[in-house]
C-alpha cells in the first residue's frame, strides 16, 4: 500500500491514476470513472492565509467539500489523512458536493468495531465520471498541490460572517495592562498624561498601542505648548546663571581678595560702639554695617596681618566711612580715635551726670533728674543702703571705666551699663569679709571707705596707709579724735566742690551728715567712685599704726602715728600757705 493509500476493493493502483507513472501533477487529468485518491477527493491543509470567512470552492457551480472536522475517540479511523486541525476552522454544517470528478461510488463508514477500511474511502467522489471539465479552454484549472494554490476569490456578500481569526483585522485587546482594568482606584494622572477630555484617552491609546504594534501609524503624540517651552526655558538659563554666579562667588571667596576700599576713606565721620566681648568678625560686621568698610573678610586679614591688631578693645570710636581695612586696624589703636566715655577714677555723679549731658547733647540736669527718680530700676544690688541722708543712691555705682555713649542713645542706658559694670567688678572682691572684720555695716560701709581712700590718695602707694588711718580713726578707744575722721574730702563732697584752704570755723560749725569734722564715724554713703586699687587697699589695709597724713607739696602724702609729729607737718604746711 503507498502513502496514498488503496482504492475500493483489491484492485491494485490504477495507471489512469493523475499520480500513477510519468502524469503526477502535469495538468493530465484522470480516466473518467476512476477517483484520484481512492474514490475520495485528499483534503487539503487549510491555508489560513489564503482565504478569509470561506467555506467551499466553487469549481463550475459546484463546490468541493473539505471536511475540516476531525473526530477524536472512538471514531479515530475516521480521520482525514493528511488534514490537520485548524485551530480557526469552521464548524461542521452541511456541505454542497462538487457533481463532476472521478465518481466511483459512495461508501459507508465502517461502524465501530468493524474491520478497518481505507479511511479515503469514506466520502463518496466529489467529480461526475460521466464528462471531463478540463478539456476545455473555459474549463476550471486542475487541482493544484497545496504550495501552488492561488489566493482565493473575494468572498459574496451572502456568506456568512466567518468566526476565523484574522491577521488584518486588529483585534480588541482583552489583557488588564491594556484595558487598564489592573490601574488603582483613583489614580491621578502624571504630568505626560493626555488630556481625559481628548480624543487620544485611554481607549484611544490602547488602540493606537495596538495598531502600532501591528505596524499601524499610532495617533500623534500631542505636542507641547509654546508657553511650557518658554517656562522650561527660563528655568534652565536661570538655573545655569545662579550656579553659575555661585560657583564665581565661591571661586573669587576661596581664592580672590575680599572687597575692601582704598585709602583713609571719606571726610564723612561716623560714632561706633564696640561692646565688650566682641572680637574678629564680630569688630568687622559692625564697621561693615555702620559704612566703615567693605567686607568683614578685609578687616578681619588686616586685624591678622597687624603686630597689634588683638589689642582692639572696647569703647567707642570716631571713624571715617569707606576706609580701608588696613586703616581702620590703625586708627582703631589709636587712642586719639576712640571717642568713648571715661569715667576716671575718684570722679563724683555729679561730675558723670554733667558729661553724659553734654556728650548726648541733652538739656543740663537731664541725667541728674533721671537717676535721681530711676535709681531703683538701674540695677542697685540689694545691699545698696536706702538712707534718706544718702545724698546720691547711685555714689560709688557708677563704676570707672570707658563706655560707649553714643549720640542719639539714652542716659539711662548709659547709667545702667555703669552699674552693671560696677556689680561685676564688686562681685569678685569679697566685701562682705572685710565688713566683718572691721566691723562695719556690710559692704555699703567698706565701699565708703573705699571713696574716702580714693579721695584723700595722691598714689597707688598711698591707698593702703589712708585705709589703716581710717580703720583707727574708726577705732572706739580712739581718745585721739574721738572717733572722727575729720576728712576735708567729706566736706568738699557735700559743698560739691574742691577745695585744700577750708576755714577750721566753716569747717567745724556744718552740721551736714557728710561732714566728718562734726559727726563720729563714715559718713552716710560714698564720697564718689573709686577705682579696684582704693577698694583692694580698703580690703587690706597696713599694720602700722597710722594715724594722721598730710601732703606738704600735693605730691606726696606724710603719714604719722602721733600727734606731735602730725603738728610738725601742719606747722610746715601752714607756712607754705601763708597761713601762719
Amino acid at each position: 500500500m503507498t502513502e496514498y493509500g488503496r482504492g475500493p476493493g483489491s484492485e491494485p493502483w490504477h495507471p489512469e491514476d493523475p499520480l500513477y507513472g510519468d502524469q503526477g501533477w502535469d495538468g493530465r487529468q484522470a480516466a473518467h470513472g476512476q477517483s484520484q485518491y481512492g474514490d475520495q477527493q485528499q483534503s487539503y491543509p487549510q491555508d489560513p492565509y489564503a482565504q478569509q470567512h470561506q467555506n467551499h470552492q466553487q469549481y463550475q457551480g459546484h463546490q468541493q467539500p473539505y471536511d475540516q472536522h476531525q473526530q477524536y475517540g472512538q471514531q479515530q479511523n475516521h480521520q482525514q489523512y493528511g488534514t490537520p486541525q485548524d485551530p480557526y476552522a469552521q464548524q461542521p454544517g452541511a456541505q454542497p458536493q462538487y457533481n463532476g470528478g472521478w465518481d466511483t461510488g459512495q461508501q459507508a463508514a465502517m461502524p465501530y468495531g468493524a474491520e478497518p477500511q481505507d479511511p479515503y474511502a469514506q466520502h463518496p467522489g466529489g467529480y461526475d465520471t460521466g464528462q471531463d471539465y478540463y478539456g476545455t479552454p473555459e474549463a476550471y484549472p486542475p487541482p493544484q498541490p497545496p504550495g501552488r494554490r492561488e489566493a482565493a476569490p473575494e468572498q459574496q456578500p451572502h456568506q456568512q460572517a466567518s468566526t476565523d481569526w484574522d491577521p488584518d483585522q486588529p483585534q480588541e485587546e482583552t489583557h488588564p495592562f491594556f484595558t487598564g482594568a489592573d490601574d488603582p482606584a483613583g489614580r491621578e494622572p502624571r504630568d505626560d498624561d493626555d488630556d481625559p477630555d481628548d480624543d487620544g484617552s485611554r481607549s484611544s491609546r490602547r488602540d493606537r498601542g495596538g495598531n502600532e504594534r501591528r505596524g499601524g501609524k499610532g495617533k500623534k503624540k500631542k505636542s507641547r505648548s509654546g508657553c511650557a517651552c518658554l517656562v522650561v526655558s527660563v528655568v534652565l538659563v536661570g538655573g545655569l546663571g545662579g550656579v553659575g554666579y555661585v560657583g564665581y562667588t565661591f571661586w573669587k571667596k576661596q581664592f580672590g581678595a575680599p572687597a575692601d576700599y582704598a585709602g583713609s576713606g571719606s571726610s564723612e565721620q561716623v560714632e561706633v560702639e564696640i561692646p565688650e566681648g566682641a572680637f574678629g568678625y564680630d569688630i568687622a560686621n559692625i564697621l561693615r554695617k555702620q559704612g566703615v568698610i567693605k567686607s568683614s573678610d578685609a578687616f578681619v586679614a588686616a586685624q591678622n596681618d597687624n603686630p597689634k591688631g588683638k589689642l582692639i578693645q572696647a569703647g567707642v570710636y570716631l571713624l571715617n566711612k569707606e576706609m580701608s581695612a588696613a586703616s581702620a586696624v590703625t586708627l582703631m589703636l589709636d587712642p586719639k580715635s576712640q571717642n568713648a566715655f571715661v569715667i576716671p577714677e575718684g570722679t563724683r555723679n555729679v561730675q558723670v551726670y554733667a558729661e553724659i549731658d553734654k556728650r548726648l547733647g541733652l538739656e543740663k540736669g537731664t541725667t541728674a533728674k533721671i537717676a535721681k527718680t530711676k535709681a531703683e530700676s538701674l540695677g542697685l544690688p540689694d545691699w545698696a543702703d536706702d538712707n534718706p541722708d544718702v545724698k546720691d543712691p547711685l555714689e560709688g555705682f557708677l563704676y570707672p571705666a570707658a563706655y560707649p555713649v553714643a549720640k542719639g542713645s539714652k542716659p539711662e542706658d548709659a547709667l545702667k551699663r555703669m552699674v552693671a559694670r560696677a556689680n561685676k567688678e564688686y562681685e569678685k572682691v569679697d566685701l562682705e569679709a572685710t565688713a566683718e572684720k572691721f566691723n562695719l555695716d556690710g559692704p555699703w560701709q567698706v565701699l565708703t571707705v573705699a571713696s574716702l581712700v580714693q579721695a584723700e590718695g595722691l598714689t597707688h602707694d598711698d591707698f593702703r596707709k589712708m585705709a589703716e588711718v581710717v580703720y583707727n580713726r574708726l577705732e572706739p578707744d580712739n581718745t585721739i579724735t574721738n572717733r572722727k575722721l575729720e576728712f576735708d574730702s567729706a566736706f568738699n563732697y557735700l559743698k560739691n566742690q574742691s577745695k585744700i584752704k577750708i576755714g577750721s570755723k566753716e569747717i567745724r560749725t556744718n552740721p551736714d551728715p557728710y561732714n566728718t569734722y562734726y559727726h563720729t564715724g563714715l559718713p552716710p554713703g560714698p564720697i564718689s567712685n573709686p577705682g579696684m586699687d582704693a577698694i583692694k587697699a580698703s580690703l587690706n589695709p597696713t599694720t602700722n599704726g597710722w594715724m594722721f597724713f598730710i601732703s606738704l607739696d600735693g605730691k606726696k602724702t606724710d603719714f604719722t602715728k602721733t600727734v606731735e609729729d602730725h603738728e610738725k607737718l601742719n606747722e610746715k604746711w601752714k607756712e607754705q600757705q601763708g597761713l601762719g
